[in-house]
């Protein structure tokens, strides 16, 4: 499903917020690449109870290197697509980690 109006990554104040697209119950936690304009990540939690959330900011505070409640949920809660919003360090320092990790993934 192509979202076109939002983007891939913004920047705010403190953070930047991230468009995802999810995919739970895969065999191991990694970042594969950029799909529909959002960066595709795999989990290994069943979207069930919201233990899928919970692994996602987990996952996503490990790669930023950030605490876990630095990494809030703002949308797609029970969706697949999600806006997800990092904090805790200067957005030019969370787009670099960003940036070094998408080619390695394509």
């Amino acid at each position: 499903m192509s979202r076109p109006d939002q983007p891939l990554c913004t920047d705010t104040d403190g953070g930047i917020i991230l468009t995802l697209h999810i995919q739970p119950r895969a065999s191991k936690n990694e970042v594969c690449g950029i799909q529909d304009n959002a960066l595709k990540i795999r989990l290994t939690s069943p979207p069930v109870d919201g233990a899928a959330n919970k692994l996602c900011r987990e996952f996503l505070a490990e790669l930023f290197d950030v605490p876990k409640s630095a990494v809030e949920i703002l949308s797609g809660e029970t969706s697949r697509h999600k806006r997800v919003r990092i904090g805790g360090k200067v957005s030019a320092h969370l787009r670099r980690a960003l940036e070094e990790m998408i080619p390695q993934h394509r």
